[in-house]
């Protein structure tokens, strides 16, 4: 398993002071949402949710984050923040980007790095590091000279390390610990103490004592210019983005280091499935190449967006259908894009069923849940976007697909077992690609059961410290080089909660958006847009159990659709027959995949000829998709179309 060096689109531009940790743990978390599964589970078994009086936030086998005493405050900067990115700062440094060659740009970084030398010499001397004075003194003495100012990096070229400090990190390291979360006007996350410190590095920065600050403004646009679009990006694809980056912040700021320790025992199946959160276009402008568009739907009245990359000439046309909690503009969602595109197919890709945007713009019930609700409502969604796409480009597209991964592959099979059956006027497709797809979501839901209560295996005095260690070591593993990760170092127990954790995430998100909708009156915290941390606690307690027994089942029975009709439908054994007569699917998944156990391997293989089921040995659930070998058989899948 491989983890390359990342850095969050959260990190790298939300966060903007300088003690930063540019690395994202909301990145994994945000792309394993992607594939969280739902079901009915009736084995009589007690739900574990705990009873939580308004305002109470402990949560059980979750991490612990900074408290955040002025979260309405907070949430009403970083609203002011996310506009001054999306709407200003990220439009104006694409065109920046593009007239400034790249060169240019280096040498800016570099003179602004060199120029503030003073602060990091004062704090590795106030830290008493010696050697890192040292280094970072050499540094600055061969760049203003051997550099021309500061303009080129010859230091680094030869070998001499860098040695970061700032005011926050020596705050921490006199033992100031953070403790409270603060969110900084212009600047982005922080907390008490990073925040005292970076006032600190702004006095040693030497442009602010000259007569050219525009110098000052001219350094910090150009740092914003390259972290600007992957901003965008995640606040778009986060459907509370502030929620995330303040996750972000406890662990990512920490100074110290986590303990790297683990039982030797690992799990395959887990480890790999991580790797999905390393999974990206191998263009990083990719997402600039593509246009992102809006269909006024026919079934809500509301508009829809959609993000679409279109051949120049006539060419099938690829719609791509991600997880339950992924979005349109994801990691993953535009790596397939990428490919598919790569290979002379139009493409149009959707944001999950589960997803916030999805429910406010295209669901017509309160909670997603019920299969062909759901799948009735992407399908009005996906055929009023090909009719505007038809109207605006006469004779480019030609055959139609649907490819969808996880839950997005589960309802692609679901759908072509149930064409017969829905309405004339929706489109039809000529071929369906169903990667990773679970077969019985019940089982699904059971498994990542078990990865939620997966501290449970750690002694109960020390187990809320190994969660907060592993969500710490989650940050640091991401910011490694891949080198350094051919032996990722999470246990079994880790790499489980680390999964089960991003599906609480997805759920978390599902439960609060459906009771803002449509509130039944089942939580007891109050629900605000502006004061989310009580009753986030409260929902963290929920399982996928909970949310079916509490939420779903009542809600639904009003609507005369009872529990039969739920074990039914999740269940794609019900379409066995239909499945196996048609002839325009095809299935790529693991053996190792969790959501998959050994009977649905076997009826996968009974149901779906060679020439449509693909089966690879490991990868876990989506960990492969950026492979090679999987990208193949995706084209693979779709011979023939053109």
């Amino acid at each position: 398993m491989n983890f390359p060096a990342a850095r969050s689109s959260a990190s790298q531009v939300l966060d903007l002071t300088p003690t930063a940790k540019r690395i994202s743990w909301c990145a994994l978390f945000a792309t394993l949402s992607a594939c969280a599964p739902t079901a009915t589970d009736h084995s009589g078994a007690d739900s574990s949710i705990a009873k939580l009086e308004p305002g109470v936030r402990h949560i059980e086998n979750f991490p612990e984050f900074l408290p955040d005493p002025a979260e309405p405050l907070n949430r009403a900067i970083w609203g002011i923040n996310k506009g001054l990115v999306t709407g200003i700062v990220n439009p104006t440094a694409r065109g920046y980007r593009k007239v400034v060659p790249a060169r240019a740009r280096e040498s800016v970084a570099d003179f602004s790095r060199n120029i503030t030398y003073p602060g990091r010499l004062a704090n590795n001397l106030l830290q008493g590091r010696w050697k890192g004075a040292g280094e970072e003194s050499l540094r600055f003495l061969t760049n203003t000279t051997v550099g021309i100012g500061g303009l080129f990096d010859p230091a680094t070229k030869w070998g001499i390390p860098e040695s970061d400090a700032s005011f926050g990190q020596t705050f921490s390291r006199w033992g100031w610990e953070p403790n409270l979360f603060v969110m900084v006007p212009l600047l982005g996350p922080s907390d008490d103490s990073h925040a005292t410190g970076a006032v600190g590095d702004e006095l040693a920065n030497p442009l602010n004592y000259t007569d050219y600050r525009y110098l000052t403004y001219g350094t910090y646009y150009n740092e914003l210019s390259g972290k600007s679009e992957s901003a965008a990006q995640f606040i778009q694809t986060e459907s509370d983005s502030y929620s995330g980056t303040k996750y972000l912040w406890t662990y990512g700021a920490k100074e110290s280091q986590p303990d790297w320790s683990a039982s030797p025992e690992r799990d395959l199946p887990t480890l790999q499935t991580l790797n999905a959160a390393t999974i990206r276009p191998k263009d990083p402008d990719f997402l600039e190449h593509g246009r992102q568009m809006s269909v006024r739907l026919t079934s809500t009245g509301k508009n829809f967006k959609f993000n679409c990359w279109l051949q120049p000439t006539n060419a099938p046309l690829v719609y791509v259908s991600p997880g339950l909690g992924s979005h349109r503009i994801s990691n993953m969602t535009l790596a397939l894009a990428e490919c598919i595109y790569q290979q002379g197919y139009s493409v149009v890709t959707l944001t999950g069923v589960y997803h916030p945007e999805f429910m406010e713009q295209a669901s017509t019930v309160a909670m997603p849940a019920y299969p062909p609700i759901d799948e009735h409502d992407l399908m009005v969604a996906i055929t009023d976007i090909d009719q505007k796409l038809t109207r605006k480009y006469p004779d480019r597209f030609g055959k139609r697909v649907l490819v969808g991964f996880s839950m997005g592959a589960f309802q692609a099979l679901h759908i072509a077992a149930r064409e017969s059956s829905e309405e004339p006027r929706l489109l039809r497709f000529d071929r369906y690609v169903a990667l990773n797809p679970p077969v019985n979501l019940q089982h699904g839901a059971a498994v990542i059961a078990s990865y939620q209560e997966a501290p449970l295996e750690w002694p109960a005095a020390e187990r809320q410290e190994r969660i907060n260690n592993a969500a710490h070591k989650a940050v640091k593993v991401i910011g490694l080089p891949p080198e350094k990760l051919a032996n990722p170092p999470f246990d079994a127990t880790e790499s489980k909660f680390l999964i089960g954790m991003s599906f609480s995430l997805t759920l978390r998100d599902t439960i609060y958006t459906s009771q803002m909708r449509h509130n039944m009156h089942v939580l007891q915290s109050p629900l605000s847009r502006w004061r989310r941390d009580a009753v986030y606690s409260e929902i963290l307690n929920y399982s996928f159990h909970d949310y079916y027994e509490r939420f779903v089942i009542p809600y639904y029975q009003e609507l005369g659709i009872g529990r039969k009709d739920f074990d039914r439908e999740v269940d794609l054994r019900t379409y066995e027959s239909r499945l196996h007569r048609l002839k325009n699917v095809r299935v790529i998944t693991n053996r190792n995949d969790f959501l998959l156990n050994a009977d649905d391997i076997s009826w996968l293989r009974s149901t779906f000829d060679p020439s449509r089921l693909t089966l690879f040995a490991n990868g876990g659930h989506l960990g492969s998709l950026g492979t090679p070998e999987v990208q193949n058989e995706l084209i693979k899948a779709l011979q023939g179309l053109k």
